[in-house]
């Protein structure tokens, strides 16, 4: 079947036709078959160069050769035990290796459980209830983060489904604004447990912190005892060796991952300083528990993964991402168009609309329609990007300067043909 029978199809057995939101578009999304390095290939014949990357996990590519092996060499000895086993040390060695603020960490299954976690973990550490995040930002989907900005910071639910109940402890306010922080904190500091933040806000677009921001949340978070969870479940080992906590030189006191981290297979993980982690069960009083809790399978793809990053790796990778953002930039300014690139290391966006743009409330001023007929003329043209304005694009390792300079020529050409 191709992907318009697959659709209907699925729309029978799936709400909606997919498992997630993020993958629905009109009039319906092509179903891939494989996906091979820098490349995905649908089931319609059609081969996209990538810049999705599964949303971002696969910085070494499709199908990588060493990931592959090594999985099936596990899988042959099994492919989930129910008990701990070395593999599990050996990668959490690894991550506290690189990672600034990480003493000890727990592995999960998704940024969803680990967010969650860190949060019921801040909570019980401090001993309050308030959190804090940003406007827009996404920390997964459960319900204290599915909250959306009211009167005053208060939330509200951003789902049917959530208790009003349950949105009053969560405090939301525009990121990069260092007023509505201090006003927020100086009426609620008794009462928050925690400040999380996407120290790149990658769920709406690609926003990177104002210079001084990420520092000014550690030193007030530091003076009115909160504690202060950097969210890199998309940042982590993606900027840098280290994380971004190591590329804009703050270090939090707890950290989550995922994407990434797994090598391509369902992970989370959450950690940070041992006197907080001290606190998860069985060794605390804050409970933590899962089945798949360190899966041989993605504890394995996360060992693989990190042995290729080393450092001369993202010298070579983030030259790929300054490339690409040059030729997009050309582009923009030989075609006198007012639309706002933006990215960092290996990852871009373009937002529709000119001006500067700090906060969510910026960012929804972008021209919807615009970046979806951009979105659209890139497929035609054989260029695969996450199909929402407020998503993150990726470059993996596997992307060749073919790859990059093809894409920057197609876009600046899909951008006449929009334009025109």
């Amino acid at each position: 079947m191709n992907s318009e029978e697959l659709f209907n199809e699925s729309k029978k057995y799936l709400p909606g036709g997919v498992d997630s939101p993020i993958r629905a578009y009109y009039p319906y999304p092509f179903f891939t078959s494989k996906g091979e390095g820098s490349k995905i290939f649908d089931e319609d014949g059609n081969v996209y160069t990538d810049y999705c990357l599964g949303y971002g996990p696969a910085i070494l590519g499709h199908g990588h050769e060493t990931i592959i092996k090594s999985i099936g060499e596990q899988i042959a000895i099994g492919t989930t035990y129910g008990t701990p086993t070395e593999k599990e040390i050996e990668l959490a060695k690894m991550v506290i290796e690189r990672t600034p603020c990480v003493e000890m960490i727990r592995f999960v299954n998704s940024g969803t459980e680990a967010t969650m976690s860190a949060i019921r973990l801040a909570r019980g550490f401090t001993g309050k209830n308030k959190i804090v995040k940003f406007e827009g930002a996404y920390h997964g989907c459960h319900d204290y983060v599915l909250i959306k900005s009211g009167s005053g910071g208060a939330g509200r639910p951003d789902s049917l489904g959530i208790p009003e109940d349950t949105s009053k402890n969560t405090l939301s306010i525009p990121f990069n604004n260092e007023e509505a922080l201090n006003i927020l904190i100086d009426k609620h500091k008794d009462e928050i447990a925690t400040i999380i933040v996407e120290p790149v806000m990658g769920n709406i677009g690609c926003l990177e912190p104002k210079n001084g921001f990420l520092k000014l949340l550690r030193n007030i978070t530091k003076e009115n005892d909160i504690l202060l969870i950097f969210d890199e479940v998309i940042t982590g080992f993606r900027l840098s060796y280290g994380s971004a906590q190591e590329y804009f030189n703050v270090v939090p006191d707890l950290v989550t991952f995922g994407k990434i981290l797994g090598g391509g297979f369902p992970i989370g993980a959450f950690g940070g300083r041992k006197d907080i982690m001290d606190l998860i069960a069985p060794s605390g009083g804050v409970y933590q528990a899962g089945t798949f809790n360190g899966n041989p399978i993605s504890i394995t793809g996360g060992i693989t993964t990190l042995n290729e990053l080393n450092k001369s790796f993202y010298t070579t990778l983030n030259g790929k991402g300054d490339f690409l953002r040059g030729q997009i930039a050309n582009s923009i300014e030989d075609l006198s168009l007012d639309l706002n690139l933006v990215g960092l290391t290996s990852m871009f966006q373009i937002y529709f609309r000119g001006g500067e743009i700090l906060d969510y409330e910026g960012v929804k001023k972008s021209d919807i329609e615009k970046f979806y007929l951009y979105f659209k003329t890139l497929l035609k043209k054989g260029v695969f990007i996450p199909p929402s304005q407020f998503e993150c694009c990726f470059i993996s390792n596997a992307h060749t300067n073919e790859d990059l300079e093809k894409t920057g020529n197609i876009i600046h050409n899909a951008f006449k043909e929009i334009f025109k």
